[in-house]
């Protein structure tokens, strides 16, 4: 029965840490105020696409909007270079469909994932487990294991950012759409792989953060149970 229950223990922590992942590419990409404008100054979009600041933030909005499904598509007029047009070409809203299927998928997984951590407490509790022996435990290890992987990969990611990008892209896409053309698609102006790079690890520090914060917690706890048993013999 201890297997099942820290089999419970670990398919929690595996939800936890999904749900963990996909809101802290949550917070960074819509809950930092001024985080686009300070990488749109940073690397002078401005310039290279040939807009207003308020114009660009203002298409940003609405691409994100549309992204998590508040907006129906993207037929965004705005000014560029003086002379008013729509921002996005069909081979940009084409790409930004698969994008949009991407982060409503990640959102769908993080609620799959919430209702499965919940479903792991009821049956721990249903159980008589020992939840505060069995979850700080499972929690503890699975989040130790996980943190050593993700610090692996993101050290191998680390040494050919352009390589795994184009791999991230070959793994999560079908086609070519992804692969656009500075001269007419303004879109790949406003994302260039550096602000990629920015929030990749702006991601990373928070989800590193988060995971590292809650390890601890898990960690506490065990040795205190554990100290408490010492004290008892």
């Amino acid at each position: 029965m201890k297997f099942v229950h820290y089999a419970l223990g670990i398919l929690f922590t595996f939800c936890l840490i999904i749900t963990l992942l996909i809101t802290s590419v949550e917070a960074v990409t819509y809950w930092t105020p001024g985080y686009y404008e300070k990488e749109y100054t940073k690397y002078n979009v401005t310039a290279h696409v040939r807009m207003e600041m308020d114009d660009l933030l203002d298409v940003t909005r609405e691409m994100m909007a549309y992204l998590r499904g508040r907006r129906e598509d993207l037929h965004i007029p705005t000014i560029v270079d003086g002379q008013p047009r729509e921002f996005f070409n069909q081979r940009e809203i084409a790409h930004m469909e698969d994008v949009r299927r991407l982060f409503l998928g990640g959102l769908a997984l993080r609620r799959i994932c919430i209702i499965g951590a919940a479903v792991c407490l009821i049956l721990l509790i249903r159980l008589n487990a020992g939840i505060k022996k069995v979850l700080p435990a499972s929690v503890c290890g699975g989040t130790g294991l996980f943190f050593i992987a993700a610090c692996g990969l993101a050290a191998l990611i680390s040494t050919d950012f352009t390589k795994y990008f184009i791999i991230f892209h070959q793994i999560f896409f079908d086609n070519d759409l992804w692969i656009l053309d500075g001269r007419t698609d303004l879109l790949i102006n406003i994302v260039p792989e550096p602000f990629f790079m920015d929030t990749a690890a702006r991601i990373g520090i928070l989800f590193a953060g988060s995971v590292l914060v809650i390890f601890f917690i898990c960690l506490f706890f065990v040795f205190g149970r554990l100290r408490l048993k010492h004290h008892g013999d």
